[in-house]
């Protein structure tokens, strides 16, 4: 990949006010790849006045206009897709399959989307003799995280293009290749000038500034809890609209009954998915007391068909991002040991054969309580602890029994149970017998998983004013 040391800023690749780079590690590797820039509160401004100038013109678009552009993103984005692809994985590691399959077709995906929703969303109504209309909120700022590069900046990025807002985006500096590839995309399809605007740079920086400035009027962030907290309290002084999609710990609920063997392989298969790095992954798997030692003749049974390796090759597992994830997991693996869980496939330490690279091992952790750091902390890594339940109401109280709400599942043979327990989760988004997430379904948390919600034409409230012009009618 080619360094990125210049900022697409109002419609032009600009040198950083101060050059400040900084190497991109391939965690497969732990070699550098490449450098980013990083930026300043001095590149944020200049990026803000472009979206703020752009924002005069943009924000009075048509619908069809607006239709026009994001179709001509979308056959730039169809030819740059294998380079999107290889960008991804030497990035933050997704394994070429995983990468082809989904972490760059579902960036496409929110643009499709987006352009499907926009030509019947309702933009203005009749009430009473008065005219209700939805408005572009305005200058949006973008902070997004390494782990779905490409979904959650599209999934931000196509409704507010779709609804009139202009943005600055800045990618996570650990994987910002693709990102860099998304602006050439725009530039491309000759998206006006000052629309989108990309600066890379770290939170404390970059990221800090966009939450504080005056001039942008809403701020969306993916990412932790507990950055996602900073950035709400940096903003809260300029009163701008905060949407946040945070951690998880998600619930994972399978029935006692004649598929339960593949449903508990099925949610082993999920949670592995990405090297367990999802937000919403499905990490607590909650399963009848009853069958807890079959649960770990599963895993067991599984245990080789996880392959984990080089994520260019046929492999299952790729890296974690960073030596900083990777310490961090090994910390959470080896403490649950200590408090009493067993590792019945994994454990701590790298896979054999696999000294270089972040590689951790695929773990499934059974004898775990719900009280249990491992149980309640997000571990971003490929580790799933099973928790055994005595009864369908104590399996939804433990379920609910976490400071998360952004998703949960369910799985059995009875589809009406299935669906009474998912809809006393307390989450966002409940994934039904294996049903997995879809572009034109909203997407987000309750309680500290965050607010507000993306995917869709649910996306395109999250970036609109809604004004009431009195006596309209008369």
């Amino acid at each position: 990949m080619p360094d990125i040391t210049k900022f697409y800023i109002d419609g032009r690749w600009v040198e950083p006010a101060e050059l400040n780079v900084i190497d991109v590690i391939n965690p497969a590797t732990e070699k550098a790849a490449g450098q980013v820039a990083i930026g300043s509160a001095a590149d944020v401004d200049a990026a803000v006045e472009a979206a703020r100038r752009a924002f005069e013109t943009w924000g009075q678009t048509t619908v069809e206009e607006r239709l026009e552009v994001i179709n001509r993103i979308i056959a730039e984005y169809q030819n740059r897709m294998g380079d999107l692809a290889a960008a991804v994985t030497e990035e933050m590691g997704s394994p070429v399959g995983l990468t082809n399959a989904a972490q760059v077709p579902i960036g496409l995906g929110h643009l499709m989307t987006a352009a499907a929703q926009l030509p019947g969303f309702s933009f203005s109504e009749d009430r009473g003799g008065h005219r209700i209309v939805k408005e572009p909120i305005g200058v949006c700022g973008f902070i997004t995280p390494w782990n779905w590069p490409l979904n959650q900046v599209m999934c931000k990025v196509a409704p507010a293009l779709a609804t009139g807002c202009t943005m600055v985006l800045k990618p996570s500096e650990v994987a910002p290749f693709s990102a860099a590839i998304v602006a050439e995309i725009f530039d491309a399809a000759g998206v006006p000038a000052g629309v989108f605007n990309l600066v890379n740079g770290d939170g404390p920086g970059v990221g800090a500034a966009l939450a504080a400035h005056p001039d942008i009027d809403m701020i969306s962030f993916t990412g932790s809890t507990r950055a996602g907290i900073e950035v709400a309290k940096t903003a809260a002084p300029s009163v701008k609209r905060v949407a946040q999609e945070l951690g998880g710990k998600s619930p994972n609920i399978i029935l006692d009954d004649e598929d339960f063997a593949k449903n508990v392989a099925g949610g082993i298969a999920a949670m592995m998915m990405n090297s367990g790095q999802s937000c919403n992954a499905p990490s607590r798997m909650l399963v009848p007391s009853s069958r807890l030692d079959e649960v770990a003749e599963i895993a067991k049974s599984v245990e080789p068909n996880i392959t984990v390796g080089d994520p260019t090759t046929d492999v299952q597992l790729g890296p974690v991002v960073s030596e900083a994830q990777f310490e961090k997991i090994q910390g959470l693996i080896e403490r649950a040991i200590a408090d009493g869980a067993t590792p019945v496939i994994g454990g701590a330490g790298r896979p054999e054969g696999l000294e270089t690279g972040y590689y951790v091992k695929p773990t499934v952790f059974t004898n775990v309580t719900n009280d249990m750091e491992i149980a309640r902390t997000e571990v971003f890594g490929p580790v799933l602890v099973v928790i055994a339940y005595d009864s369908i109401d104590e399996a939804i109280k433990i379920g609910n029994d976490t400071e998360y709400g952004l998703a949960g599942y369910v799985s059995g043979k009875d589809i009406d149970e299935v669906r009474r327990i998912g809809s006393r989760i307390r989450a966002g988004s409940i994934g039904l017998n294996g049903a997995t997430v879809d572009p034109v379904a909203p997407f987000g948390g309750y309680k500290k998983s965050g607010n507000g919600r993306e995917w869709g034409d649910y996306a395109f409230d999250e970036f609109l004013e809604v004004k009431s012009l009195l006596g309209y009618g008369a």
